[in-house]
C-alpha cells in the first residue's frame, strides 16, 4: 500500500540484457489498484500473470547478447578503418573463408575455450597447415581483445588453452643466391634493374623499395632512409610494417653509383624514386608477374619473387661473417630470432668444418 489513497502494488525482479551482453536485475513495481476495491487475494491474482511472465522467461534458454557476426560489423566501421590496407585483407580473408562461416552466429558469450577448439579441430581437418591455423587464431584473439576492452561479454579462453595441430613437413623458403642476383641485375631493363640491386643490396621489402622518394637518397651522409611503403594491392603509399622497420641504411658506393646514374634519367613526375610511365608508383605485383617472372624464366633460374631476394641478403650477410645483430639491424627485424629463424639460410663455417671433420675419422 502506498500514497494518500491506498493501493495495492506488486514489486517483482527481472533481468533485463544490456547492449553488452550481461544482464541487470531490475526491480518493477505495479499498481494493481486501490485497497478499498481490491482484496489481497484479488490483488495476487491480478498480479500472477506478471510473476507468470518472469518466471516464463527464466526457464526458456539464456538470452544471448551480441553475435560475433554483429560484433564484426562493429569493428569495421570502428577499428578496421584504422589499420593498414593488407592487415585488414588479411583479417577479412580469415574473416570471409573461416571465421563467420563458423562462428558468426554464436554469441561472444558462447564463444569459449572449447568452442575455439573444435574451430581448431576444423581448420586442421581440412589440410591447412599449423601456420594457416595459428594466423586465423591471431585476428579471433584479436577481435576478442577489442571487444572486452569494449566491455562486451566474452567466453574464456586464450591461445594456450588450445592444442593445435602438429607442424607438417616445411617447404623450403626460396632464397636467390649472390650468383643469381648478378644474373639478375646484369640483364633486367631498367628500372628494374635498378629496383633490384637496392631490394637485394639494403635487403628491403619490395613495398619499401618501391616507396623511397629521392630525398630519401641523403649522398651527403650515404644513408638511405626508410620510412614508407607501398601497397602490393591498392599502390598506396603508407607507413613501414613496424617502428623498426624505419631506419637509415648504408649507401655503399657500389649502389651510389647507379642511383646517381638512375636520377639522371629521371623525369620528375613524381618525388618517388621509380615510377611507372604514368608517373604513379610500381604495381608489386604487376612488376613481379609481367618482368621479374619472364626474366628468371630467360635466364633459366628458378621462380621466386620480390621477398626471396630479402631471404638472400640475409642468408648471404651471415654466411659473410655478420653477427646476427648486424644482419637484424639491416633487415629491422623486431627480433633476431626472425633472421636467424625465418631468413637465414646458411649452414655456418664452424658448423660445416666439424661435421667434415667428423665425416674424415668415420667414413
Amino acid at each position: 500500500m502506498r500514497g494518500k489513497i491506498p493501493v495495492r502494488c506488486g514489486v517483482y525482479r527481472d533481468d533485463v540484457l544490456q547492449p553488452n551482453g550481461t544482464f541487470k536485475r531490475v526491480q518493477r513495481c505495479v499498481v494493481l489498484g486501490p485497497v478499498s476495491s481490491l482484496s489481497e487475494r484479488a490483488a495476487w491474482k491480478r498480479f500472477q500473470p506478471y510473476l507468470d511472465t518472469v518466471n516464463a522467461a527464466a526457464k526458456l534458454p539464456p538470452r544471448t547478447g551480441k553475435t560475433l557476426e554483429q560484433f564484426v560489423q562493429e569493428w569495421r566501421t570502428s577499428v578496421a578503418v584504422n589499420l593498414k590496407g593488407s592487415t585488414v585483407r588479411a583479417y577479412e580473408s580469415h574473416l570471409r573463408a573461416h571465421i563467420l562461416p563458423k562462428l558468426g552466429s554464436l554469441s561472444l558469450t558462447e564463444i569459449n575455450a572449447k568452442t575455439v577448439q573444435a574451430f581448431v579441430a576444423y581448420l586442421a581437418s581440412g589440410g591447412r597447415s599449423k601456420k594457416t591455423v595459428e594466423n586465423v587464431l591471431l585476428t579471433l584473439s584479436s577481435l576478442f581483445r577489442t571487444a572486452k576492452s569494449w566491455e562486451y561479454a566474452c567466453g574464456s579462453w586464450s591461445l594456450e588453452d588450445l592444442t593445435l595441430p602438429r607442424e607438417g613437413v616445411k617447404k623450403e623458403q626460396r632464397c636467390f643466391t649472390d650468383d643469381e642476383m648478378r644474373q639478375m641485375i646484369a640483364n633486367a631493363l631498367e628500372p628494374l634493374s635498378t629496383i633490384l640491386a637496392v631490394t637485394a643490396v639494403l635487403g628491403l621489402r619490395i613495398g619499401e623499395t618501391l616507396a623511397l622518394r629521392i630525398s630519401d637518397i641523403d649522398f651527403k651522409r650515404k644513408i638511405v632512409m626508410v620510412r614508407q611503403s607501398v601497397d602490393a594491392a591498392t599502390r598506396d603509399v603508407q607507413g613501414v610494417k613496424s617502428e623498426a622497420s624505419s631506419a637509415d641504411l648504408p649507401l655503399p658506393s657500389q649502389l651510389e653509383a647507379r642511383l646517381r646514374t638512375h636520377l639522371q634519367k629521371h623525369e620528375g613526375k613524381s618525388d618517388l624514386l621509380f615510377v611507372n610511365r604514368r608517373g604513379r608508383a610500381f604495381s608489386a605485383n604487376k612488376l613481379r608477374e609481367k618482368q621479374l617472372h619472364p626474366l628468371l624464366v630467360k635466364l633459366g633460374i628458378p621462380r621466386g619473387g620480390f621477398h626471396s631476394i630479402r631471404h638472400g641478403a640475409c642468408s648471404s650477410l651471415l654466411a659473410d661473417g655478420a653477427t646476427p645483430a648486424v644482419v637484424q639491424r639491416q633487415l629491422r627485424h623486431s627480433d633476431a630470432r626472425i633472421t636467424l629463424g625465418i631468413y637465414g639460410h646458411v649452414v655456418g663455417s664452424q658448423q660445416r668444418d666439424a661435421v667434415q671433420n667428423r665425416a674424415a675419422r668415420i667414413a
